[in-house]
């Protein structure tokens, strides 16, 4: 009888790491104890819920690019994927999500799994565009039943203010979309209602990149964070790469959020690659010490990797390596509803990040096939 693959190594549990060792196959069938198991930490693989390239590629740019971004990511510990989409033309937004959905079809050789899409854009504010392109446009009951028939959204941004706003959060949610409100000019009482009317549709509240593209906290005027951190069931992505929050900001999100923050990349097609000019959207923007902009100033997107904004949690944000976890993995699955995965337990996906111990990544697994 052929016994099962194992890891050995410092296992980081939701609560506490443990020297053990995990046996598998494509699914965790033990986690025991070893005492004398290496000091390198064994992590449950990465979700990213919000990437728009990576080594040159960008998810506009159709079948061949999904992929290479995709196995850029797998190699910073992604190991579920949500290629998004950018304000382009409808026509050229509906191409890209045929085309995710023709890698999800066929996967990705040696590569992450392509969950879905992320439909950030068009249906975002004109007046919040952050470094989206000018092609907003109101959710209309075409467009959003155009990109529901592809079957592969499982995200919307959506500004809760524009014209139609509350039909399309009632359609994506019966849909099982995600909604995350972002790229907005929403005040604290319009954003409180449209999570309420998500929830009455039965469906799941994000946010888009919380603190950016939307009104910051005020005393008297505390806007749309203060709605969503407040609540009791709206997650919230956050781009943890030290430039677009202060890692103070982030300390207090993750107090106020507890398992409801999720970090993700928002990283863009010249991550991975040296500084210099790049394109975000058919814009040119420049990146230099790691932080990208449009001509204007502006932040356009990351250079972020997952493994990158784990480290910051821990070593800028003060978090516990347990704690960091959730955010890049656990938070993440539970907000997609894919609680096959997200935490290392009996049962779930062997989907795997080994790190050393100034947690670097060494080896990635995705349903027990070593793939990095």
């Amino acid at each position: 009888m052929t016994s099962s693959p194992a890891l050995e190594g410092r296992v980081v549990l939701p609560q506490r790491i443990m020297p053990g060792r995990i046996a598998f196959d494509g699914h965790i069938r033990e986690i025991a104890a070893c005492p004398d198991a290496p000091r390198h930490y064994i992590l449950p693989g990465f979700i990213d819920c919000h990437v728009h390239g990576g080594d040159g590629a960008d998810t506009m740019d159709g079948v061949a690019a999904i992929g290479r971004l995709s196995r850029f990511h797998l190699s910073h510990g992604t190991t579920t994927i949500l290629p998004t989409t950018i304000t382009r033309p409808w026509p050229d937004v509906m191409d890209a999500l045929r085309a995710i959905a023709e890698v999800r079809r066929v996967g990705v050789a040696n590569g992450p799994d392509i969950h879905g899409a992320h439909l950030e854009g068009p249906f975002v504010s004109p007046h919040k565009l952050g470094a989206q392109p000018p092609y907003a446009i109101a959710p209309g009951p075409e467009v959003v039943r155009e990109a529901l028939e592809t079957g592969i959204v499982r995200v919307v941004t959506l500004a809760p203010e524009l014209d139609h706003a509350e039909s399309a959060m009632q359609a994506f949610a019966r849909a099982g979309v995600r909604i995350s409100l972002g790229h907005m000019t929403a005040d604290y009482e319009r954003t409180e209602q449209a999570i309420c009317t998500i929830c009455a549709a039965g469906g799941t509240v994000g946010a888009t990149h919380l603190f950016n593209a939307m009104a910051p906290i005020e005393g008297r005027r505390p806007g749309p964070v203060a709605a969503l951190m407040c609540s009791d069931v709206a997650y919230a992505e956050m781009i943890l790469d030290t430039h677009h929050v202060h890692p103070a900001t982030f300390r207090m999100a993750a107090r106020l959020m507890e398992g409801r923050l999720l970090l993700v990349t928002d990283a863009m097609r010249g991550t991975g690659l040296p500084d210099g000019p790049s394109q975000l959207g058919g814009q040119d923007v420049m990146i230099k010490d790691g932080v990208v902009r449009l001509p204007g100033g502006s932040l356009a997107g990351s250079v972020l990797t997952l493994d990158v904004a784990l480290r910051n949690a821990v070593e800028s944000g003060g978090v516990l390596l347990t704690r960091a976890a959730d955010l890049a993995s656990g938070a993440p699955a539970r907000y997609l509803g894919l609680y096959d995965r997200g935490v290392l337990a009996v049962g779930r996906r062997a989907d795997f990040v080994v790190m050393d111990e100034d947690l670097r990544v060494r080896q990635v697994w995705v349903a027990g096939q070593q793939v990095v």
